[in-house]
């Protein structure tokens, strides 16, 4: 192939790119359609992303859904507006987690120390151990220790 046209080629790989890249942001991290797309439909898609996510994250952490209730999807859907998904879906239910703590959120006071406690046994590099776990396994091994 001739010099120029690998450089033409080069040239129209990195437009692409940089198309696909603007494309992708505009679907997940709320930039300005590019030109040449539909704005409504790439807001539409955007949405159904969004609501794709909330979905993947309540399979993976079905206690977020539980401690919101019907304010789950809202929520959520309001942090993924301002939050791309970045590091993983375990990071995103924790960020989110952390996120509604940060804002007093949920409002029911046993539903935000259930969120707390959820969040500080995934958020450290071990999880935290459970009082009541460690008692009832002190339990059944000094039972079994006896025969």
């Amino acid at each position: 192939m001739p010099e120029t046209e690998t450089k033409e080629l080069t040239a129209a790989r990195e437009r692409l790119a940089l198309r696909q890249t603007a494309l992708l942001s505009a679907l997940v991290a709320g930039t300005p359609a590019p030109e040449g797309f539909d704005r409504a439909r790439l807001r539409v898609q955007a949405r159904a992303l969004a609501a794709k996510r909330a979905d993947v994250i309540a399979k993976i952490a079905p206690e977020l859904p539980r401690f919101l209730g019907t304010e789950y999807r809202k929520e959520f859907l309001a942090y993924a507006a301002e939050h791309p998904l970045t590091g993983g879906y375990r990071q995103d239910a924790l960020a989110f987690a952390r996120r509604l703590l940060d804002a007093g959120k949920p409002g029911d006071p046993s539903a935000r120390r259930d969120l707390r406690r959820w969040w500080r046994q995934r958020s450290g590099p071990a999880p935290h151990r459970s009082r009541e776990l460690l008692r009832r396994a002190r339990g059944v091994l000094g039972r079994g220790w006896r025969r």
